[in-house]
């Protein structure tokens, strides 16, 4: 399938969520999205009712942001509250980061439990779950895979992006191939250039957080093909 800039622009969510990013930067992307039409723009907590206002007259835009970002490490208690706020603050996605350490401690059904925690509170709304892959194993992605997709989360999500890496050509592939169509999957940190984006979206990729800069140079390269 040929993707076209407004096709591609669809499956990307840019974000504001390092620590220093305050309203100039969050302004700054909301002009972004309404210029070139990405899905989504995804900022930290504190900012998302102010998001949501800034995005009020604009419902092809999501307003998206994290829960128990970026370590994972809250007590679940703590991540369904947060999770509340966010839904009365104006959310329309939510990317939960996965207790890592839990994971890899084998506490398999904490895990799960926890995912179904957030998806319940989070009602029609799309939970995407943050594996962190830079910090597991093949068979760990594939166990994390498991139970978001016993949890009811829409989709399993590679990273934060603030590892060294995440989205790689491999990792994608091993979790598109094992998930199917179980579950959709977005590919996040280190996506670069047109073609890394079209064979991610081949093996089957439904959405891409990808900074904005990146973003547009993908977009830039793709209205520059022939024909």
């Amino acid at each position: 399938m040929e993707l076209s800039p407004q096709d591609i622009a669809r499956c990307i969510d840019i974000s504001t969520v390092q620590a220093q990013h305050g309203e100039a930067e969050i302004r700054e992307l909301v002009q972004y999205a309404r210029e070139y039409g990405f899905i989504a723009v995804h900022a930290l907590p504190c900012w998302t009712k102010f998001l949501s206002e800034l995005l009020s007259d604009r419902d092809d835009i999501l307003v998206g942001g994290p829960v128990g970002f970026p370590s994972g490490g809250h007590r679940t208690e703590t991540k369904v509250f947060e999770a509340k706020q966010l839904i009365a603050d104006g959310l329309q996605e939510m990317d939960l980061m996965m207790n890592i350490g839990m994971l890899r401690s084998g506490r398999y059904a904490y895990v799960e439990e926890e995912i179904r925690a957030i998806v319940e509170t989070a009602g029609t709304m799309p939970v995407k779950v943050i594996l962190e892959v830079y910090h597991l194993t093949d068979d760990e992605i594939k166990q994390a895979c498991e139970l978001c997709i016993n949890a009811g989360a829409a989709f399993v999500k590679t990273g934060t992006g603030w590892t060294p890496s995440g989205a790689t050509l491999d990792v994608v592939s091993l979790i598109t191939s094992f998930v199917g169509d179980a579950i959709k999957v977005k590919a996040s940190g280190g996506v670069r250039g047109l073609e890394m984006f079209t064979t991610m979206y081949n093996l089957g990729v439904a959405r891409f957080g990808i900074n904005v800069n990146a973003s547009i140079e993908i977009l830039r390269e793709c209205a520059a093909l022939p024909g």
